[in-house]
């Protein structure tokens, strides 16, 4: 959605809802008007704890099977829209709250998404394990046996140490420090 639309959103949105109150409460009253919103407001956040609690367990089910939840996740975001919504006064944010319920819905919104969205992982290429993977990534461990210096002389020791010793008073230094 293009930020232009939000300040349209703000807008569009309470004159909307004034009207649908207007229009309810013309047909049924202002008592049963406000009474529907409070009933609204209870349902929804009974769905929300229920609903909420599954997916909380779908995600630590997935966490701990070593997946990534992105449904779970998804699912996770859009029912805090949907308890947002349901908690706003207003028949439409209500009516919208409550289709975010209805797991279809919900599946085709994180689809639609999920279509636009590129997922990177903080480590690098894991071959969807979760956990890095060396031979894809280019890394190569190596023992120190299998390590060997390229600016080792002959003998096996290095240039740097050989070059420190040479500068300090004669004694072999391990160390970069010079001492004078």
């Amino acid at each position: 959605m293009p930020l232009a639309l939000i300040p349209f959103l703000l807008l569009i949105v309470p004159i909307l809802e004034i009207s649908v109150f207007i229009l309810v409460g013309q047909q049924i009253g202002l008592w049963a008007t406000l009474g529907g919103i409070l009933l609204t407001a209870i349902i929804g956040s009974i769905l929300l704890r229920w609903q909420g609690l599954a997916t909380l367990s779908r995600l630590r089910a997935e966490f701990s099977a070593g997946q990534v939840p992105a449904r779970a996740m998804g699912d996770a975001a859009l029912l805090i829209v949907a308890g947002i919504l349901l908690l706003t006064p207003g028949f439409v944010t209500d009516a919208i709250g409550f289709s975010l319920f209805i797991p279809p819905i919900r599946g085709a919104i994180f689809s639609f998404f999920a279509s636009r969205v590129q997922i990177v992982s903080p480590f690098g290429n894991t071959g969807g394990q979760g956990r890095p993977n060396p031979a894809r990534d280019g890394v190569v461990d190596l023992d120190a046996t299998e390590f060997s210096h390229t600016d080792r002389d002959q003998k096996g020791e290095d240039p740097a140490v050989q070059q420190r010793s040479d500068r300090s008073s004669g004694k072999a230094s391990d160390t970069p420090w010079r001492k004078d």
